[in-house]
């Protein structure tokens, strides 16, 4: 028997928890079920508490503390630990649920997880077909979309979830977050940034400021500041190679997420559900047993 899941990620301050709790809701609502299931060790406030929550098997704090080791450091080895201990915790967790459940999985913001090192993928064979629990599984990567303000870090971003794309093997949303902050801009502008493509770099307002910064670098200024080695032609370049390797493999695009508009939070599910077939496997339900009538000559 099949499952279903999504796994929501993204770098840190893009809205994980926050559209795993409007997920949450809007199931709910529509009368479905989820299990919810907490991979950061170092979360501490949700709307819905976890029905599965990693700090229960170990927490960023304790492993900081005892193993001497920063942030990155400690939760590397946090999911280390989660994968020699797979089969005691996620499994013996998730092995009893129904078809009907979808699973939201909510993962830590630390982007090398996802794109340098092959933990997250090791956990998401181990969820879907190829492993144990033959979870339909879909990956949703979230960005935040004032990073369209920046076209650099816009970029940069996108070059993670394509990264994440290619690392993860599995079906795959990408998502602008917290579409509520940048109302202001218009919507023939923000249509633009749904398909990265390197000409979005022909009128960067950034732009503007590279020649100044580098003529500030020429002119008495400390080239290695900051301000000049972002702003030099070097910096120029870069973007514009990052930008050109993601339009070759075109394989990004997004949707816009605004968590307080339920619709758009239904068309975000709507599109996870087609990603792992959800609808497809679900039995047709059958009128009651007290409307059957005997029907006589």
């Amino acid at each position: 028997m099949s499952k279903y899941g999504v796994l929501v990620m993204g770098p840190a301050g893009a809205g994980k928890t926050t559209f795993c709790s409007a997920l949450i809701q809007h199931l709910r609502h529509n009368k479905r079920s989820c299990f919810y299931i907490n991979l950061d060790p170092a979360a501490e406030e949700f709307v819905y508490e976890p029905d599965l929550d990693i700090k229960d098997l170990i927490t960023l704090e304790d492993v900081m503390e005892e193993m001497e080791l920063g942030p990155n450091g400690g939760l590397i080895y946090c999911f280390e630990f989660l994968l020699e201990n797979m089969d005691d915790f996620l499994t013996a967790a998730i092995d009893p649920l129904s078809e009907e459940y979808l699973i939201i999985i909510d993962m830590p913001g630390q982007i090398e997880l996802y794109t340098h090192i092959p933990i997250v993928p090791a956990l998401v064979k181990h969820l879907t077909r190829t492993g144990a629990l033959n979870i339909n599984l879909c990956a949703t990567y979230l960005l935040e979309s004032t990073f369209v303000v920046d076209r650099a870090k816009y970029f940069a971003g996108t070059l993670s979830a394509m990264s994440a794309m290619i690392m993860l093997e599995v079906p795959h949303v990408n998502v602008l977050s917290k579409m509520d902050l940048v109302k202001d801009m218009g919507r023939k502008d923000l249509k633009r940034f749904i398909d990265p493509d390197v000409s979005l770099l022909d009128d960067d307002p950034a732009e503007n400021t590279t020649s100044a910064g580098a003529e500030s670098a020429y002119d008495g200024g400390d080239p290695a500041s900051a301000e000049n080695l972002m702003g030099g032609g070097s910096f120029k370049k870069l973007n514009r190679a990052v930008a050109q390797l993601i339009d070759d493999f075109s394989m990004v695009s997004y949707l816009k997420l605004d968590v307080q508009d339920e619709d758009s939070v239904g068309a975000i599910l709507s599109y996870i559900d087609d990603a792992i077939q959800f609808h497809e496997a679900q039995e047709p339900k059958e009128p009651a047993d007290d409307m059957d009538t005997d029907w006589q000559d």
